[in-house]
């Protein structure tokens, strides 16, 4: 089976599980946002091949399951580079529906709550529509999804291609890039280094947080079963970013402050899927209570920073060499 941005945050950890369970796991990525060290515990594995490939050229390989998880999907990653998320998310996802047709493949499409936009309803089921803003500065990222669903269903119907669309809500773990402006991973990296917790707004709008397990399981379940409509995975308990600010504070044991910004622009104030269907059709609901998920995050990103520290060239100054009583500096 084949992972598109397998060295990513949440594609080395399903890449991790399918090798588990001894599948043959080709991992391509152009390392964007994904690390080589996410996933170079496998290198050398006689199941595991790791391609360095940029999904907006075609790709020609032999697979019976592609799991399409290239794209950047933190705001500050694609607002930096906006058209090359939107050419990820189209141009990508047609090489890949291209490949699942060429080859009789399966494709499950990483999509994202994002195709609701600021959702008037809640919780959001997949029976709504969304409230996008078409021009705004998470456009590239919202849209490139929502045409990315459109492809899926117009390959299905058009050339018979089997699809699964998972609707992807907030998720965190290990893994996560430290700067990639999420809410968890900023909140954890400014209560580790002593810096105030930034909270955008009011801290009142909420967000709902499964753990990188919980959501590789409900992948994997839907990519194998007969559920060719979107899937909602993602954690329906719902904490204000204030609640998230208090209890990584106190998780990390942290003197930071809390600050408050300015609010976000399209920042959307509510976010809580109803998981109903997963549940029902997949038999999958989030099982990683919040603050054990927390603490495993927090303990990684401690040895990240430790890891960056040691990892830092610092070039030491050259000693001076003693040649017939005088120093000479080389």
């Amino acid at each position: 089976m084949q992972l598109t941005g397998g060295a990513g945050f949440v594609g080395s950890h399903l890449a991790d599980k399918l090798m588990m369970d001894g599948h043959e796991v080709t991992v391509v990525d152009n390392f964007f946002t994904g690390r080589k060290r996410n996933v170079e515990h496998w290198i050398g594995h006689e199941n595991f091949e790791l391609i360095n490939h940029d999904v907006v050229e075609p790709l020609y390989i032999e697979v019976d399951q592609i799991y399409h998880l290239a794209s950047p999907a933190s705001p500050p990653n694609y607002m930096y580079n906006p058209i090359k998320t939107l050419k990820t998310n189209t141009i990508g996802t047609l090489n890949m529906l291209g490949l699942a047709k060429r080859v009789g493949a399966r494709l499950l499409l990483a999509s994202t709550s994002e195709v609701y936009g600021d959702p008037e309803v809640h919780p959001q089921s997949e029976e709504y529509w969304g409230h996008v803003n078409p021009i705004g500065p998470r456009a590239c990222y919202d849209e490139g999804k929502r045409v990315a669903e459109t492809m899926c269903y117009a390959y299905m119907k058009q050339e018979g291609v089997e699809v699964r669309v998972a609707r992807i809500f907030n998720t965190f773990g290990s893994r996560m890039h430290m700067n990639d402006g999420r809410v968890v991973s900023n909140f954890i990296l400014q209560a580790l280094q002593g810096e105030p917790l930034t909270v955008y707004g009011s801290g009142s709008q909420t967000r709902a947080f499964q753990y990188v397990s919980d959501l590789v399981n409900g992948l994997v379940s839907l990519m194998n079963s007969n559920v060719s409509s979107p899937v909602n995975l993602g954690n329906p308990e719902e904490h204000t970013i204030l609640e998230f600010a208090r209890l990584i504070k106190d998780l990390v044991g942290s003197r930071s402050q809390i600050q408050f910004l300015p609010e976000a622009q399209d920042d959307p104030q509510r976010r809580k899927p109803d998981i109903t269907k997963a549940k029902m059709m997949l038999g999958w609901e989030p099982v990683v209570p919040l603050e054990e998920g927390i603490n495993k995050t927090i303990h990684y990103f401690r040895k990240e920073l430790e890891y960056q520290a040691n990892n830092q060239y610092i070039p030491k100054p050259k000693q001076a060499r003693i040649k017939k009583g005088r120093p000479r500096h080389n």
